[in-house]
C-alpha cells in the first residue's frame, strides 16, 4: 500500500510539472489585426478595393487608441465596417454613412464621385464634426462631465450621437436628461452612441458654423 501511495504521489508531481512546462511553452505574442496597420500616417482601416493597387509602404503596427483617428475608425466600423463603398438599405453612403442632404450641406453634390473618393469622405467627416460641435457648443460646455442614465457625458460621445441622430435630437436628449431618446431604423440610440464612443480625443477639430469642402 505504501509503495502504491508513493507511486501515485510521484505521478501527480510529474503531471503538475508537465502542465507548467506546457503553459510556459505558449507564445505571448498577440497578432495585431491588419486593419489596424498604419503606413506613413495613412490609416488603412477599411480602405476599399479601389485603393488596392496603391504601392505598398513599409508598415508598423499601431493601435489607434483614444485618438481622433481611433474615434473615426471606431465610428466607421459601427456605421459600415469601414467600407468606403457601402450603401445601406436606406441609401446612406460611404464609410461614415452620410445622407445626401448632409452631403449637400458640406458642398458635395455628386454622390457617385463621393462614394469613389476616400479623401473626400474623410474630409466631409471632419467638417461634419466641426459643424456639429458648433451647433452643440453650449450643450458640450454644459453637459460634459455630468452623468445621464449612468453614463458620463463626453465631447466625443456627444459628437458621435450627433452623427447618428443629428445635433437637434442630441440637444433634446441632453436637455431632457435622457428622457427624449432617438433610435434609428436599425435600433441604435443616442444613449448607446454616447456610451460607446465616450472618452475619445476630438479636441483637435474646432467648431465651425458653416463648413464646406
Amino acid at each position: 500500500m505504501k509503495r502504491w501511495i508513493g507511486f501515485l504521489g510521484h505521478l501527480a508531481i510529474i503531471t503538475i510539472l508537465t502542465s507548467f512546462a506546457s503553459y510556459k511553452a505558449k507564445s505571448n505574442k498577440v497578432a495585431v489585426p491588419a486593419d489596424l496597420v498604419v503606413a506613413d500616417g495613412v490609416y488603412k482601416f477599411g480602405y476599399p478595393k479601389i485603393l488596392a493597387n496603391q504601392p505598398k509602404e513599409e508598415t508598423s503596427s499601431v493601435f489607434l487608441g483614444k485618438s481622433f483617428h481611433g474615434f473615426k475608425e471606431a465610428l466607421a466600423f459601427k456605421e459600415s465596417r469601414g467600407d468606403y463603398t457601402s450603401i445601406n438599405t436606406l441609401g446612406y453612403l460611404g464609410k461614415y454613412q452620410f445622407g445626401a442632404g448632409t452631403l449637400r450641406l458640406m458642398g458635395v453634390y455628386d454622390v457617385d464621385d463621393f462614394i469613389q473618393n476616400p479623401e473626400i469622405q474623410e474630409r466631409v467627416f471632419e467638417l461634419n464634426v466641426a459643424r456639429n460641435k458648433w451647433i452643440l457648443r453650449r450643450d458640450i460646455k454644459r453637459f460634459v462631465g455630468k452623468k445621464i442614465n449612468g453614463t458620463v457625458i463626453t465631447e466625443s460621445g456627444i459628437v458621435a450621437a450627433a452623427h447618428l441622430a443629428g445635433a437637434g435630437n442630441v440637444k433634446k436628449y441632453l436637455r431632457s436628461y435622457g428622457q427624449q431618446d432617438f433610435a434609428d431604423a436599425y435600433g441604435s440610440t443616442i444613449a448607446y452612441y454616447i456610451k460607446k464612443f465616450a472618452g475619445f480625443d476630438v479636441s483637435g477639430i474646432k467648431a465651425v458654423q458653416r463648413p464646406k469642402v
